[in-house]
């Protein structure tokens, strides 16, 4: 006796799912310069690693005998696979079936990929087209009758950002929950031109405001990664969208169970860049390129950047010193001066959550002259989201060093480390700080001096040389105020021995915090 019969019907229905919504949408989607969901598995996912879960879910018809005589697949791809070795949970929307809508659910495979995730500590990965499992009018027909909306399986969607990695790629238009799934991550992306992202699309905001609008101008990812901050990444293609996918991963855990990976890097942990004698500029008005400081410093190539196109007077990002994963936070002076302003807020408080959540040691490269100022920054809320980042780096636990390299001022400043903890910290002879820069503070500390002069230029000038002379961080060394003031070359080799350090003391911390990360 042989089950070979129900083994054919079984692989005849698999190749009905393969076929995804049929020949007509699948030419759809590549004329829309988009790939199918299975070939988006296939490129992300190492070559015959992907595992599917629920294949034969979907919609049949059945004849007078029983037998199957159509069959549509449900628009949601689910497995395990290897992203360069690594098992993942990888599921993603099919639009080539009612667009990715829920009335083509069938179950709930998106829930459990996620309960997969959490139980068995996998890194999750969903690449969103459509509307992610959200609403359909349609429904109302299927169904007969509306429903009060509800969250279900919320709980485990927000329990998983404090277990392991999850990651949503925005890889078509995405409207409603799918959208929501974006934001609910530790790092998203839009793929430039063929990816949108809004809370509702373009015909239902026509029908609101009475103005007709195109998806790019309504949720493009130039708003999205520039603007909003709701996505982290910009990529110009789906290739590289995978490849920054895999990247990002590489820096993680599979959980908080578990250390990030070490990599053998070809460079010197020793190595001594002479270049970064120079780089900060004598004049203080002056900008740098803060992205040559990481690159002397860190594994040569290493450094991943998150978020560039917004809050851009910080720089964040995932690097390696001599192979260990670490985050990376500098101030960047070509964007406010480096001052921190409402968007810097909210990006500093997010990535120092990730790297809290999945024992990253941090390095923050300090060139703070404080918080933004300005009628704009006070209605942007800077003080309430500046406070919210300020926190944030006080709740972390992860091992965390200090570089000042140049200002550090004012409360901004003042929360480049936990000052109640070791505050580990290292400064560059350029290292300037205090309350108030001389240049700014002069004026309101010696006013009536200044205005009792013949010639108060001439005043404010004599009392800012007079003060220059304190302004050396070789006085405040004296005092014991600094720890160390240190070669500039001699930053990545003091590194490198301290992340040995820190990666031998997360060893003992490992598992989840009190707290998840905040979305």
């Amino acid at each position: 006796m042989s089950w070979q019969k129900e083994v054919d019907e079984l692989r005849r229905r698999e190749a009905l799912a393969y076929k995804m919504g049929g020949e007509e949408r699948v030419a759809r989607q590549h004329d829309n310069g988009r790939l199918t969901v299975r070939e988006r598995i296939a490129a992300l996912a190492d070559d015959g690693s992907f595992h599917e879960i629920g294949a034969l879910a979907g919609k049949a018809t059945y004849n007078d005998a029983g037998e199957m005589q159509d069959f549509v697949p449900s628009n949601f791809v689910l497995g395990t696979a290897l992203i360069n070795g690594r098992k993942v949970v990888l599921g993603g929307d099919d639009f080539t079936v009612r667009g990715g809508s829920a009335d083509a659910k069938v179950g709930d495979k998106s829930g459990y990929g996620e309960r997969y995730a959490l139980e068995m500590r996998l890194p999750l990965v969903r690449l969103i087209d459509g509307s992610g499992g959200g609403g359909s009018v349609k429904t109302l027909e299927m169904v007969g009758h509306s429903y009060v909306p509800a969250l279900k399986g919320i709980e485990t969607t927000l329990r998983l950002l404090g277990h392991v990695p999850v990651v949503c790629a925005c890889m078509g238009s995405v409207a409603g929950l799918g959208a929501v799934r974006t934001t609910i991550s530790h790092f998203s992306l839009m793929v430039k031109d063929t990816s949108q992202m809004f809370v509702a699309g373009p015909p239902v905001v026509e029908r609101s405001f009475g103005k007709p609008v195109g998806k790019n101008e309504l949720g493009g990812s130039q708003i999205h990664a520039h603007g909003s901050g709701a996505v982290d990444n910009e990529v110009e293609s789906e290739a590289e969208a995978f490849e920054q996918i895999a990247q990002f991963l590489s820096y993680l855990p599979q959980s908080v169970w578990h250390l990030p990976p070490h990599v053998n890097f070809q460079d010197p942990a020793d190595r001594k860049d002479e270049s970064l004698l120079s780089v900060i500029p004598r004049d203080r008005r002056q900008m740098y390129e803060v992205r040559e400081v990481i690159a002397g410093i860190v594994d040569k190539d290493s450094f991943f950047e998150i978020n560039a196109g917004y809050g851009r007077s910080l720089a964040i990002g995932l690097a390696r010193l001599d192979g260990y994963a670490v985050g990376i936070m500098a101030n960047d002076t070509k964007c406010h001066g480096g001052a921190v302003d409402a968007q810097s807020s909210e990006k500093m408080m997010r990535f120092v959550d990730l790297c809290d959540t999945f024992h990253l040691p941090v390095i923050n490269l300090v060139d703070n002259p404080g918080f933004l100022i300005g009628i704009e920054a006070e209605e942007a809320g800077t003080v309430r989201l500046g406070s919210r980042a300020l926190m944030a780096c006080l709740q972390a636990t992860v091992p965390w060093v200090s570089v000042i390299i140049r200002r550090c001022y004012g409360v901004a400043g003042a929360g480049h480390g936990n000052s109640d903890g070791l505050n580990l910290r290292y400064a560059w002879p350029s290292a300037d700080w205090g309350s108030l820069p001389i240049e700014g503070g002069v004026q309101a500390a010696y006013r009536r001096e200044i205005e009792a002069a013949d010639d108060p230029d001439a005043k404010r000038r004599e009392i800012e040389a007079m003060l220059e002379q304190y302004r050396s961080p070789l006085r405040t060394a004296e005092a014991f105020g600094i720890e160390e003031v240190i070669d500039p070359r001699d930053t990545r080799p003091l590194l490198c021995d301290w992340v040995k350090l820190a990666y031998d003391l997360t060893a003992t911390q490992l598992g989840p915090k009190a707290r998840t990360t905040r979305p």
